[in-house]
C-alpha cells in the first residue's frame, strides 16, 4: 500500500497517477490534510517517505511539485517514465497547439522535457504525428463539419482486458433487434438535427459491429444511407473486429454500402494468448477473415495488436508482427495494455515488476515501430490511457493515403462527434467558450460531452431521454 497525503485536493489527481505509473501493481490511497507541512507526502511500502515541495511562484506550485515528486521517484526506482508527469490521454494535442502557435520542433522538445519530463524520443514522436495530423485535417471544415459514431455494444465473448461498454452476444441475443430499432430512432433524430451540417466521417464501432446478423447490418446501414447525406463524406469505417464474427455474407453487406475502411483485430497472433484472454477464435481464423475481406474488395484494412499481454515476451511480439507483415494490412494500431477497473484482468495478473514490464514493453514497442516502418506504415495518431503498462502509448501506423481520419478527430477534439448507441459519448465542439456546466470554479470550455447510458436495456427503455439530452446541445 502506498499512502499519499496532499496539502490541497488539487494535488491529489496528478500525484496519484504519477505514483500508479511508477508502481502499477500497488494499491494507492490519497487523503487531504490542509495542516500538512508539505504539498505532497508519499509513504512507500518499504517505509520510505518522499516530500514533494517547490520554491516557485504560486502559479507554478502544482507543476513544480509534480516534477519534484517525479524526479525523486525516478531516482528511487531507476526507471524513467516515457511521458514523464503527463497524465492526459492526448499528448499530441499539446504538440498540435504548439505547432499551430508557430513553435519549432526543437523548442517543443525542450519545453516537453522542462515542463513535463517527456523523453526526447516521445516528444519527437508526438511532434511528427501532430505534423501529419495537421496535413490530413486541412480539408475539414471544423465549424460546419461533424463526424458520426454508431455504437454496437455486443461481442462474441468479452476479452479479459476489456473495459468497453460491451457484453457477450448470448446474453443480449433476444434484444439485438430492438436495440437496432432503438439505435435507428436515435440516428433519425441526429440526422434531422444535422441536416444543415457536413458529415465528414462515419465510424461504426463497439463492441463488435459484425456480431449483428447480415440482415441487421443491412437494416442499420440502409437506414444510415437513407437519413444521412454523403456529399461531404471522406471516410466510412466499420470495426469488423473479431474474426469469429466475420462471414462472407456480412462483408458483402458492408461493402455494398460503400464502407471505405474496416478493422480486423487479432490483438495477438499467438494461440496461447488468444486462449488466455478469452478470444474464442484461432490464429488461422484471423488469416482466413483477412483474406476474405481482401477477396470482397476492401482496400483499406486496419489490424490492432496489443503489446504486454500476459505471458508474452518480445519473441512473441516479433512472431506476431512477422505474421501480420505477411498479410500486409493498410494500417496497424499498436496498443500498450491498459488494465481498467471494469476489466476482469488486473494488473497483478501480469506477474511482472516495474522494471521487467518497462523493458518488455519498450522492446515490443520498438519492434512494432520498426516493423511498421518496413511495411511503409507511418505513425499518424497517438493516445494514452490510464493504468497503461509501462507508461507507454497507443500508436496508429498507416500508409500515406490510408490514415484513419476519425481516429485523429477523436484525439484532437477539433470537430464535433455525434454518437449514437448504448454507452456512446457525444463531443460537441463550440465556436466560442462557455462556462463549463456544473463547474464550481466557473471554468470555461469549448467542449460539451453528452454520455448515453451504458446498459443495453436501460438505453432501450430510456431512448427518449437520451434524445432529449442530446437535443439540448445539438444544432437547431
Amino acid at each position: 500500500m502506498i499512502q499519499i497525503i496532499c496539502k490541497s485536493e488539487s494535488y491529489t489527481y496528478n500525484a496519484y497517477h504519477i505514483l500508479k505509473a511508477f508502481y502499477p501493481s500497488q494499491e494507492v490511497s490519497c487523503k487531504t490534510d490542509e495542516e500538512a507541512s508539505n504539498y505532497v507526502t508519499v509513504q512507500l511500502p518499504d517505509g520510505q517517505e518522499i516530500f514533494a515541495e517547490t520554491e516557485n511562484l504560486q502559479t507554478e506550485k502544482k507543476r513544480q511539485t509534480d516534477l519534484n515528486l517525479y524526479d525523486q521517484l525516478e531516482k528511487i526506482t531507476g526507471e524513467p517514465l516515457a511521458w514523464g508527469v503527463l497524465t492526459g490521454v492526448r499528448p499530441t494535442k499539446l504538440a498540435m497547439q504548439k505547432l499551430e502557435a508557430g513553435w519549432k520542433k526543437e523548442d517543443y522538445i525542450r519545453w516537453a522535457w522542462e515542463s513535463a519530463r517527456v523523453r526526447k524520443e516521445k516528444a519527437v514522436l508526438a511532434w511528427e504525428i501532430a505534423e501529419r495530423e495537421r496535413k490530413i485535417l486541412e480539408e475539414l471544415d471544423y465549424e460546419e463539419g461533424y463526424s458520426l459514431y454508431v455504437g454496437i455494444p455486443f461481442c462474441p465473448s468479452v476479452c479479459s482486458y476489456c473495459s468497453f461498454s460491451s457484453g457477450p452476444l448470448d446474453r443480449w441475443k433476444e434484444k439485438v433487434d430492438v436495440y437496432v430499432d432503438t439505435l435507428c430512432k436515435e440516428l433519425e433524430f441526429i440526422a434531422e438535427r444535422s441536416k444543415n451540417k457536413k458529415l465528414n466521417t462515419i465510424y461504426i464501432g463497439g463492441g463488435t459491429p459484425t456480431t449483428l446478423t447480415a440482415e441487421q447490418l443491412e437494416r442499420l446501414m440502409g437506414w444510415i444511407d437513407e437519413k444521412f447525406s454523403r456529399e461531404h463524406l471522406l471516410e466510412y469505417t466499420v470495426e469488423a473486429g473479431r474474426p469469429d464474427s466475420i462471414t462472407e455474407e456480412k462483408l458483402k453487406v458492408i461493402k455494398s454500402h460503400g464502407i471505405t475502411r474496416i478493422s480486423i483485430n487479432p490483438q495477438s497472433m499467438q494461440q496461447k494468448t488468444l486462449d488466455a484472454i478469452g478470444r474464442k477464435h484461432t490464429v488461422e481464423e484471423i488469416k482466413e477473415a483477412y483474406a476474405l475481406a481482401r477477396e470482397t474488395g476492401f482496400d483499406n484494412i486496419n489490424m490492432d495488436i496489443i503489446a504486454g499481454l500476459p505471458g508474452e515476451d518480445i519473441s512473441d511480439m516479433e512472431d506476431t508482427l512477422a505474421q501480420i507483415a505477411q498479410m500486409k494490412p493498410d494500417s496497424l494500431t499498436v496498443h500498450s495494455l491498459a488494465i481498467k477497473r471494469a476489466a476482469r484482468m488486473e494488473m497483478r495478473d501480469l506477474h511482472r515488476d516495474v522494471k521487467e514490464t518497462h523493458d518488455i514493453l519498450s522492446g515490443m514497442i520498438e519492434k512494432a515501430a520498426k516493423t511498421a516502418e518496413e511495411m511503409e506504415l507511418f505513425p499518424y495518431y497517438l493516445y494514452r490511457q490510464k493504468n497503461i503498462a509501462g507508461n507507454f502509448e497507443n500508436v496508429g501506423y498507416a500508409k500515406v493515403d490510408k490514415a484513419g481520419i476519425y481516429n485523429i478527430l477523436i484525439m484532437e477534439e477539433k470537430q464535433s462527434i455525434i454518437a449514437a448507441g448504448a454507452g456512446a459519448s457525444t463531443k460537441i465542439v463550440l465556436k466560442n467558450p462557455i462556462p463549463m456546466p456544473g463547474s464550481k470554479k466557473k471554468k470555461m470550455t469549448r467542449l460539451i460531452r453528452q454520455e448515453n447510458v451504458k446498459a443495453v436495456d436501460a438505453y432501450i427503455d430510456r431512448i427518449d431521454e437520451m434524445i432529449e439530452r442530446k437535443g439540448e446541445w445539438l444544432w437547431h
